[in-house]
């Protein structure tokens, strides 16, 4: 979910009179394809998954190029496959819902890295050594 949201529910858990626990939670799940197939999306681009496991990669279907691929660094083969809050009591007690979607939320994403990435590109033109901040 979304900062925006998150925040906004903490804020009104300290404004009850007496303490309680609550679930910070959107109570939907999207994988990390997903969120790739998302950005993709928004950008123009369309993936193609190729291979399982530790050999998946994300390949752009109009060029063959591959734009995403499991870095074995990273690669965690007894992952928890569900983690999904129930977020039923924050709307009850506090009339609270995220606002804002998981599309907002990855359009968001990409909207800021490609501001981050035509700077970099600018910089790049011009001389200057940038930092590869995205690894």
């Amino acid at each position: 979910g979304h900062a925006a949201d998150y925040v906004e529910m903490q804020w009104l858990m300290l404004q009850q009179d007496e303490p309680d626990d609550f679930v910070i939670a959107t109570g939907k799940q999207h994988s990390v394809k997903e969120v790739i197939e998302t950005a993709g999306k928004q950008l123009g681009i369309s993936i193609r998954w190729e291979g399982k496991g530790i050999r998946e990669k994300g390949i752009n279907k109009e060029n063959n190029q591959t734009i995403v691929a499991v870095d074995p660094s990273y690669f965690r083969p007894t992952e928890v496959d569900n983690l999904l809050g129930d977020a039923s009591k924050a709307r009850e007690k506090l009339g609270w819902e995220p606002r804002i979607s998981f599309e907002q939320l990855v359009s968001e994403m990409v909207t800021e890295d490609m501001k981050e990435a035509q700077k970099d590109n600018f910089c790049r033109q011009e001389g200057y050594k940038t930092y590869d901040h995205f690894e």
